[in-house]
């Protein structure tokens, strides 16, 4: 029998797995970006309907209970998003310094003639 976080947890996995192929279609993502995140969603699916699935895991690891295991996930997930947000922000930084550069530069060249 599913408790109820479990149904929580089942529609919000399909509702994100429906998401996901929407903004494929819409090509906010491509092939390897859809394939990533349903193959993740499938995988929160799987967990959501089998949660003792994990615990052979857990034990392996030394981890107590299986939802200390998906917090620690969840920190280490959170944190290389920050450090790849960190990264692109300041490629396009740079970029933009270049482009703003470039363009002062030749407004000034205008000016002067």
């Amino acid at each position: 029998m599913l408790l109820g976080i479990q149904v929580i947890a089942i529609i919000f996995g399909i509702v994100m797995m429906y998401l996901t192929f929407l903004y494929f279609k819409r090509k906010d993502f491509n092939k390897f970006q859809l394939a990533f995140w349903e193959i993740l969603w499938l995988a929160f699916l799987f967990v959501a309907i089998l949660p003792d699935s994990v615990n052979s895991i857990t034990e392996q690891l030394g981890i107590v209970r299986a939802m200390d295991l998906f917090m620690i996930l969840g920190f280490v997930f959170v944190i290389s998003l920050a450090f790849y947000n960190y990264l692109v922000v300041g490629k396009l930084k740079k970029s933009l310094e270049k482009y703003v550069r470039k363009e002062a530069l030749t407004d000034l060249e205008k000016h002067d003639q």
